[in-house]
């Protein structure tokens, strides 16, 4: 079997598992049970050990209403950030496929990226609005260059869906492993999450096998630029998605000095910050985006480390 060959089965497969194994925001979450009523007293809301800001000394100290409070707006602003990051890959998905070739299997399997994407919008929005709290998702610079963002998606491709990763494996992270901790988290916050980070397999694995295929086709000098961006595009996403913006910070009264502890000046906090990244570094490894000058800038933007050895090899391996 060729190379081609490998690749095109890869994107039929995962086209099929779209069809025969994908989720709706209103039919697959029961938004009325009772049991998924959202609390704003609910100690269930209280940030898990897992969760960075959960187990820093300054939440633990707090008194209980504040810990619940917190993390209610905590789990809202992670939702809200995460909505606004998929509009702009929905969009950049479009760009993406308008010109793509008849019979192009990118072209199936990036529309039924798209519908799933947008089911996690509205579910997503759907816990914000039931939440109550009045987040604002990413920072004025996120936002404001939103509109653009998907631009790259026609014109960069290569770098574009190196952005999707950024956004996707961080938050990818985040929740399995607070889903693996096993916490008692509220049953409506583990239903999103459980759908979430089942349709994401599918989403990273795409990304991962169209930069691959796609990296050969690289000329010398678009390599050299895209291995430098590459670990930059990573951490400002990074940040946009698990960095607290200034309004959040305001809203949750967290203080500087504990923003700056958790984002990401403590020993475990940089342990967690190269943890995010260890199968993208695989993934750079393999596709020539590795090189003397890149890993400075890896190591500048403190997300350099070894890198997995296989698609989500646990994180204290790939530390």
């Amino acid at each position: 079997m060729t190379a081609v060959q490998s690749y095109q089965d890869t994107l039929q497969t995962l086209s099929e598992a779209s069809v025969h194994q994908h989720f709706d925001a209103f039919l697959d979450i029961d938004w009325d049970n009772p049991a998924y009523a959202i609390d704003p007293h609910d100690e269930r809301w209280i940030l898990p050990e897992a969760d960075v800001l959960g187990r820093h000394a300054w939440y633990r100290g707090l008194p209980r209403d504040e810990q619940i409070r917190i993390g209610l707006y905590r789990q809202a602003q992670i939702c809200k950030v995460g909505l606004q990051f998929e509009q702009i890959l929905i969009a950049g998905l479009m760009n993406f496929s308008f010109n793509l070739p008849n019979g192009s299997p990118e072209f199936r399997y990036s529309t039924h990226e798209a519908t799933e994407e947008c089911h996690h919008t509205q579910m997503f929005q759907e816990f914000v609005n039931r939440s109550g709290q009045d987040v604002g998702g990413g920072s004025r610079l996120f936002r404001f260059l939103a509109p653009f963002l998907p631009l790259a998606a026609k014109w960069l491709p290569f770098g574009f869906f190196f952005g999707v990763l950024a956004g996707e494996e961080p938050i990818d992270h985040v929740q399995k492993t607070v889903l693996r901790a096993g916490d008692d988290m509220h049953p409506l916050l583990q239903r999103i999450m459980q759908i979430h980070v089942a349709e994401e397999a599918r989403h990273i694995g795409f990304a991962h096998q169209y930069l691959e295929h796609q990296a050969p086709k690289l000329g010398r000098v678009d390599r050299a630029i895209l291995s430098v961006a590459v670990p930059l595009i990573m951490r400002w996403l990074c940040d946009e998605i698990l960095k607290p913006t200034a309004k959040a910070r305001k809203d949750m009264g967290i203080p500087r000095s504990v923003v700056k502890d958790i984002y990401w000046d403590l020993p475990e906090s940089r342990k967690m910050l190269r943890d995010l990244f260890g199968d993208v570094r695989m993934l750079a490894e393999d596709t020539g985006m590795m090189n003397p000058v890149s890993r400075r800038v890896w190591a500048l933007m403190r997300i350099d480390g070894r890198s997995s050895r296989f698609r989500s090899e646990p994180a204290s391996a790939a530390a």
